[in-house]
């Protein structure tokens, strides 16, 4: 084949649901197909955006595809096309459409529960970043971006062109998380406070609180793991374990001040078992970032690598909120970064202090 010379080309005519692996990457016409949604451009975004920040998060938005036969694919057009935006309107009817068949993985335009679920999806990628908008319970997350940044993430119009830049992340098992997980006590508290968080007198912190009693009070404070700190390995009771990126949980305790999140540290707070009265002395301090006051109780380091073993499945892990069961917990620095963006001036370590 030269130049512009499609005629060697093998004619390819299918459906939608007749494409298959061997389709990938040649060219193909597809059958009576129609714009799903028919309005705007081939590039349905606002080019203005994607070209002037050059951050690639719009640069390759999917149209909407479907056939007769009720099968849908989506239409990639590179912003670069002289045809994607020629002042026409996009066709009535359907007809044939002709193009080459790529797989490839959009995780910016996946449907998402939570922040986690978003950065499990998109992190490592280059042409993806998130950003957060509170409008959930906890928003523990922006929190650590002080309550001025977070009353600026309300408005989207501070989000549209926000620059862009990278953060750090814990990976738990193969799962990421972004500011803390936490193992314990702590973690048995997140798991249910779900259970009290829907009453109308109790706010975030407060069914935080409740649920912490209850674990105080009936299930006990301690747990028998084998805690390993890069390779140092101690068996012992321990009350909890918080591997911090960040600083809040809980809806707004903060274990660990120090912690920022993008450092490339993971501070890692380990409270043995302690006696009921001594844990009521406790938990002010370390709501605080204050665990300091208890150095007998409480140790703050930055390892590398964290393990939790336990003989029994008792090992409850909190991540920002989702929680895991099991008897062996691996918890690490991810090797990958997050791309995260949000109004221009916004530091994720507003509120981060030494001690």
């Amino acid at each position: 084949m030269t130049g512009n010379d499609a005629s060697v080309l093998p004619v390819k005519q299918k459906y939608i649901s007749e494409l298959t692996d061997e389709d990938i990457y040649t060219f193909v016409t597809l059958r009576d197909c129609e714009f799903a949604v028919r309005k705007g451009s081939l590039t349905p975004v606002h080019e203005g955006y994607t070209l002037a920040d050059a951050q690639g998060r719009l640069n390759m938005y999917p149209r909407l595809i479907r056939d007769n036969k009720g099968s849908l694919i989506h239409l990639l057009t590179n912003t670069t096309c002289p045809y994607r935006r020629n002042g026409t309107r996009l066709p009535y009817g359907s007809g044939e459409l002709a193009g080459v068949i790529v797989h490839e993985r959009f995780p910016q335009y996946e449907y998402v529960d939570t922040a986690d679920d978003l950065a499990n999806g998109i992190i490592g990628y280059d042409n993806a970043a998130m950003t957060v908008i509170p409008v959930g319970t906890g928003n523990d997350f922006l929190k650590n971006f002080g309550p001025e940044d977070m009353e600026k993430f309300r408005d989207a119009e501070n989000l549209w062109d926000a620059p862009q830049f990278p953060i750090d992340a814990i990976d738990v098992n193969g799962r990421i998380a972004l500011t803390i997980a936490c193992s314990g006590l702590d973690a048995r508290v997140a798991k249910d406070v779900h259970n009290f968080s829907e009453s109308p007198i109790l706010d975030g912190k407060s069914s935080y609180i409740v649920s912490l009693m209850v674990n105080f009070l009936f299930k006990g404070i301690g747990s028998h793991w084998t805690v390993e700190l890069d390779g140092e390995a101690v068996e012992d009771d321990y009350a909890l374990v918080a591997v911090c990126n960040g600083r809040y949980y809980g809806g707004g305790f903060m274990p660990v001040a120090e912690a920022r999140m993008d450092d490339g540290v993971l501070n890692t707070l380990v409270v043995k078992k302690v006696s009921r009265l001594t844990f009521i002395k406790f938990v002010n301090p370390y709501s605080k970032g204050q665990y300091y006051k208890f150095p007998h109780l409480a140790r703050c380091s930055t390892p590398k690598v964290i393990r939790i073993r336990s003989e029994k499945p008792d090992i409850v892990t909190c991540l920002d909120g989702e929680c895991i069961t099991s008897d062996d917990v691996t918890i690490r620095l991810s090797d990958k970064r997050l791309n995260f963006f949000g109004p221009a001036g916004c530091d994720c370590n507003r509120t981060a202090r030494d001690i």
